[in-house]
């Protein structure tokens, strides 16, 4: 890796080469060195008064992290990060930080912003390999907690709750905690073993995670309190798929991205025959959406040995919600960008198998609600796309069983639970919940800020003598 930077540029993450890197999962970004490590951290200005703390979720002390890799005391700045973040690794390869922390960094006014992310990934993983985590927690307070679903909230959460002094326990529903983290994060972008090593050191404060423990069916949130736990917090995400209700959704071949993700990832179905779980995606597949999960899904099949892999938009590649960087690297692979357009059929072959996908043009209009020029349909423009798999990654919602196994739980027209932003409070007592259940669905860093929250205003309720 050169040394040569264009002034006013992050020094570039080295990544794996495309053209090699769409044969296998193995991580694309390889990480800073520790000498590209101190040149960034040069970059930054250790400014009085920091606006990039005030643009992270979980509050980070960004300078003095920053300011400690530079003393080469990588250590201390892992303590620094964990003091606020319990998932550094985590965050740092799959916030979208040029959207929160990088997007007030003074640095990026008029140069590149300084690659906090990348930064805090070089800190987090050098920990792993050279340092120790030695948890910190109060004594116990004789309080215990459930906090339902193992994702990003709900681990930080827990890990907040540990330090306080509670006895904390997790329930998650499937057979390997880490929620979104696992099942729907590639791991070309989030290796497992990373997921794995946050939670090993989130359990070393004494958190104890019980899998394949769906609540709602084994348990019920009153049964959790009827056990003794007194509080409970609701993480249980966003995991229940959309989908755009036209002709030929049935058809085999159509998945939700959810679906697909969770198969390849958790359920290893890229290893066929060696575990059991095939996934069929054939020659062609097109991919509905333009978030970080199409992204995920798009690339996800040409590892698994496509020959086209199709992205269909709605609107521009400028109104994508996905991140830059997952957008250049899906693009580096070979995956096919159509743009404004969208899916109006799915055609399906004698046997119910999907053969092509009807799509209808667009034009960008006036902006809507979201910001963003809305997306307005041309008359006579439909025409069709040879494909054998159609992937929906168009959002999803939360899932219903804990409201509907527990009534007195408000909820809004969606299906979100409604709580209190800055405690999780709900309508019933001694219930909390956070992430995106409550916020529909977010980013990880966002979860985690809701967590946080939650961890203090669960402690308010139990010991500040407020209901």
């Amino acid at each position: 890796m050169s040394k040569k930077q264009v002034v006013g540029k992050k020094y570039a993450m080295p990544v794996l080469d495309p053209h090699e890197r769409i044969k296998y999962f193995r991580e694309v970004a390889t990480g800073y060195t520790e000498e590209l490590a101190l040149l960034e951290a040069a970059r930054c200005l250790q400014c009085k008064k920091p606006l990039c703390v005030e643009g992270c979720p979980v509050g980070v002390d960004i300078p003095a992290f920053i300011k400690l890799i530079l003393a080469r005391d990588y250590q201390g700045a892992a303590n620094k990060i964990k003091e606020k973040n319990s998932l550094p690794a985590v965050c740092g390869r799959v916030c979208p930080q040029e959207n929160q922390c990088e997007k007030f960094c003074v640095m990026g006014k008029k140069n590149e912003p300084v690659a906090i992310g990348r930064l805090e990934r070089f800190v987090a993983d050098w920990e792993f390999e050279h340092g120790e985590f030695k948890p910190e927690a109060k004594a116990p307070n004789g309080k215990k907690v459930a906090i339902v679903g193992s994702g990003p909230s709900g681990l930080t959460c827990a890990a907040e709750l540990a330090r306080m002094g509670y006895r904390v326990k997790i329930f998650e529903a499937l057979h390997m905690a880490g929620g979104v983290l696992v099942y729907g994060i590639p791991e070309f972008r989030l290796p497992k073993a990373v997921v794995a090593r946050e939670i090993e050191n989130i359990k070393k404060l004494g958190v104890e995670i019980e899998v394949n423990s769906v609540i709602g069916k084994l348990y019920t949130i009153d049964e959790l309190i009827s056990d003794g736990f007194d509080a409970v917090y609701v993480a249980t995400g966003a995991g229940l798929p959309y989908f755009m209700n036209i002709p030929g959704e049935n058809l085999n071949g159509v998945y939700s991205a959810n679906e697909f993700l969770t198969r390849v990832n958790l359920m290893k179905a890229y290893k066929f025959p060696e575990y059991i779980t095939p996934i069929h995606t054939g020659r062609r597949i097109a991919v509905i959406g333009g978030g970080n999960v199409a992204m995920d899904a798009a690339r996800t099949a040409l590892r698994l040995g496509v020959e086209k892999s199709y992205i269909i938009y709605r609107r521009s590649e400028k109104e994508m919600p996905a991140r830059a960087e997952e957008i250049e690297h899906a693009r580096e692979e070979g995956v096919e960008f159509v743009l404004l357009s969208s899916p109006v059929e799915i055609k399906g072959d004698e046997d119910g198998r999907v053969k092509a996908i009807v799509c209808q043009k667009y034009e960008l209009g006036e902006p809507d609600s979201s910001g963003r020029r809305r997306p307005v349909p041309l008359e006579n423009s439909e025409y069709e796309i040879p494909v054998d798999t159609v992937v929906m990654a168009i959002g999803q919602g939360p899932n219903p069983l804990i409201p509907a196994t527990t009534p007195e739980l408000k909820t809004n027209k969606n299906g979100n639970i409604i709580a209190d932003a800055n405690t999780g409070k709900t309508s019933k007592p001694q219930i909390f919940a956070g992430g995106d259940v409550v916020s529909g669905a977010a980013t990880v860093i966002l979860a985690m800020g809701a967590g946080k929250k939650a961890a203090q205003g669960i402690n308010q309720y139990l010991f500040g003598g407020t209901e």
